[in-house]
């Protein structure tokens, strides 16, 4: 097995929102903002290359979206997807699976292309993987979320015939890709953990989006459940700790992964680094 992380560029979202009721003059210090208090993330997707399998774990915002609806997060940078492909040697139709944590437009947004008047697959080869529970939540979305479930990024997956849900098949990717879930952000969040190198590593997607939100009150507005947000994290940063996994940040818009450890202010990052040095 090998991994790669996949950068696709950096956009902004506003600091007050992704931390939630934690004041900037603290979490400023750690991602600043700027005159429009607006903070700058990555957008860092996972790419497994496994036997004769090439899974890709979300896709990002992807571009078939408009100017006007664009201009509100200021995407930057001059990686993009088929350029990180390209430098190791892919391109996506030797893409055989996408796993969709879940179906907010930042995650999910280059799952699908605008082709003319049509709306298709961007991975031609692959299998779009969800689950039950979270592909109803995003089809029937809630007022707090509807903004974030855009149709055009979720149902030409279906109409394409190429959407799967992981609980229909027993270990869909394999004894080493597991598949972890998270209810506090949204609905049945998935959470891809992988057996790599003689190390575990867990893909944090929105439970954990930097460095700045490993405490655990830390939790970002967008969450439709922050009280289960922070009991998951409560659960899980003790489990990553007492068995030393390693984390790998989508969000994060400099670093890739760290490991965490128990200090007298609670669980905090240990090392920080990046996938390849694994």
């Amino acid at each position: 097995m090998k991994l790669h992380a996949i950068e696709t560029g950096f956009f902004k979202l506003d600091g007050g929102a992704m931390f939630g009721v934690v004041p900037k003059s603290i979490w400023n210090k750690t991602n600043p903002a700027d005159s429009n208090n607006m903070c700058t993330w990555g957008n860092r997707l996972l790419l497994i290359e496994e036997s004769n399998r090439l899974m890709l774990v979300d896709t990002g915002l992807g571009d078939k979206q408009t100017e006007k609806f664009f201009s509100y997060y200021y995407l930057h940078g001059d990686a993009t997807l088929d350029k990180s492909l390209t430098s190791l040697g892919f391109e996506r139709n030797d893409i055989t699976d996408v796993i969709l944590t879940h179906l907010h437009f930042d995650h999910c947004g280059g799952a699908i292309v605008r082709e003319g008047e049509k709306l298709s697959p961007a991975f031609k080869n692959a299998n779009f993987w969800s689950n039950a529970d979270h592909w109803a939540w995003a089809t029937a979305p809630n007022p707090r979320e509807k903004a974030s479930f855009l149709k055009e990024n979720i149902l030409p997956i279906q109409e394409s015939g190429q959407l799967k849900f992981v609980e229909d098949i027993e270990n869909p990717f394999g004894k080493d890709i597991s598949i972890r879930y998270a209810n506090g952000h949204t609905e049945a969040m998935m959470l891809p953990q992988i057996k790599y190198k003689g190390k575990t590593v867990l893909y944090m997607a929105d439970l954990l989006p930097s460095v700045g939100h490993i405490p655990i009150p830390y939790v970002m507005g967008y969450d439709v459940r922050p009280l289960v947000t922070m009991e998951e994290r409560n659960t899980y940063w003790n489990e990553i700790v007492d068995n030393e996994y390693i984390l790998f940040f989508e969000h994060d818009p400099i670093n890739e992964c760290c490991t965490l450890q128990h200090t007298e202010k609670g669980i905090r990052v240990k090392d920080i680094f990046k996938l390849s040095d694994i």
